[in-house]
């Protein structure tokens, strides 16, 4: 059971991307929403690395 809903989850995305491809396309919402993911992931790495500066140092300490 968790696996259908797991893979639900995942595809149903999938099929809602596909029908507005064209839109996303012609109004250049895409290159909007590439850029704001790429900048959530670049922010997500920023903070693991300086999180593992932090454990990192106080592993040191210790």
């Amino acid at each position: 059971m968790k696996k259908q809903i797991a893979l639900m989850s995942v595809l149903s995305p999938l099929a809602a991307a596909a029908q507005n491809d064209s839109i996303m396309y012609g109004n250049d919402k895409m290159n909007v929403v590439i850029g704001v993911i790429t900048i959530i992931f670049i922010g997500i790495g920023a903070y693991l690395f300086s999180l593992d500066r932090k454990i990192k140092k106080l592993e040191d300490e210790k």
